[in-house]
């Protein structure tokens, strides 16, 4: 058998956010960690095992996580630090293959079928990206191989912490049929209800039920796409140019943000965060979109499009500015704020006004500053605190 029949990987970093604050605090070594927003309504980004085996798990409410790990050490999250060190793990990723697709800041597929001259097996390739990047960042990792990815990302999440799991080509029914079918990619709970009304409770179920009867309760793509899963089926390759849609920021408040004035001033922070990613992708848009979810959970958005693409918060600010005064506030307290650019054109140029040249390299400055020392180290005037005088000055 062909060693590289099996020749896709998922390579998924452990506790990513956790272990990078590990590497700046030894005293976090071994003891429950969780990572993100620490306010009432804050939810966690990231928890160490040792966490999650008091039930702490990602997304949870943080007032439930502290209930369980009451002990726990909390942090708030670091993401400039996060990016910074993801470069990193994604440059070695790139030393073994050029297909590389990444996931998220910590999860990627990489092929690896050109590596059959540089390493036996798949196995021995993906043991070699786990202890380099030990070796050069002192990070763990954990990797799935499989003929096919959504069982490559399966067997990552088996093989965690730290570890590796091969699926074996023709072994794939024997590794599923045992599963629940809510682990299957793209079954969600609606889906799994769906599922659990006609008896189907694992995937060995799901692949012998008749392709009809599954169309008559899930639709007919849905039905071809879980038959096809069931079965260990997935024709995706490695996309290593998968088209940027969106660059998008928003912040949920702690406590219900009020007044025109207030609103306004956290509008600018989040276009001004969100100038320094388009620009640090290297990306502009004609279209913005401002989202507002008031207290009461009510959401309303807006968006304007532009002639020419924007970047920069010299250019985002005004129109964001005009989109808040469309939408009627009625004295109501905000509690999350959104602002995105979609519209993407590739290689088209960005209007430069007549002082454009200056502009233009000022923005490109200050990206390089904000990429090496934080989003805060270039912020707009407006946005600094003004010196309080001391007292007889």
């Amino acid at each position: 058998m062909d060693q590289y029949a099996t020749h896709f990987l998922h390579l998924d970093m452990d506790a990513f956010y956790v272990e990078v604050e590990r590497l700046d605090d030894p005293s976090l070594v071994g003891v429950a960690v969780v990572v993100g927003g620490l306010g009432r309504r804050g939810v966690v980004a990231s928890a160490s095992y040792e966490a999650r085996l008091r039930g702490v798990r990602s997304a949870m409410p943080m007032g439930e996580a502290r209930r369980l790990a009451p002990r726990a050490r909390y942090l708030t999250p670091d993401m400039a630090k996060y990016s910074a060190m993801s470069r990193r793990v994604f440059a070695v990723l790139d030393e073994f293959s050029p297909f590389v697709e990444p996931l998220s800041i910590d999860e990627a597929f990489i092929d690896v079928a050109g590596l059959r001259l540089h390493f036996p097996t798949p196995r021995d390739a993906g043991e070699a990206m786990r202890r380099q990047i030990r070796d050069e960042l002192a990070l763990p990792s954990s990797v799935g191989i499989a003929a096919v990815k959504f069982l490559a990302k399966m067997a990552s999440r088996e093989a965690k912490p730290d570890g590796l799991m091969v699926i074996e080509a023709g072994g794939e029914r024997d590794f599923l049929d045992g599963k629940s079918v809510a682990e299957l990619w793209g079954v969600g709970q609606a889906t799994a209800a769906s599922l659990s009304e006609i008896g189907i409770e694992t995937v060995g179920q799901l692949a012998e039920l008749p392709t009809e009867v599954l169309r008559r309760h899930v639709g007919a793509a849905a039905a071809a796409h879980l038959s096809a899963l069931a079965h260990g089926r997935d024709p995706r390759a490695v996309d290593t140019g998968r088209e940027t849609k969106s660059v998008s920021v928003e912040s949920t408040y702690p406590v219900d943000i009020t007044g025109t004035e207030t609103i306004e001033q956290a509008l600018l922070e989040l276009c001004h965060r969100l100038s320094g990613r388009l620009l640090n992708s290297h990306l502009a848009g004609k279209t913005l979109n401002l989202k507002l979810r008031f207290g009461d959970f009510t959401t309303l958005s807006r968006s304007v499009t532009q002639p020419q693409p924007i970047a920069e918060t010299s250019q985002i600010w005004p129109l964001a500015a005009e989109l808040l005064r469309r939408v009627p506030l009625d004295g109501r307290g905000v509690r999350l704020l959104g602002i995105g650019v979609t519209g993407f054109a590739a290689g088209e140029p960005i209007q430069l006004a007549i002082d454009g040249q200056d502009k233009a390299a000022l923005a490109e400055a200050a990206s390089e500053v904000r990429e090496r020392f934080g989003d805060d180290a270039v912020r707009p005037a407006r946005l600094v605190e003004r010196p309080r005088r001391k007292a007889g000055g």
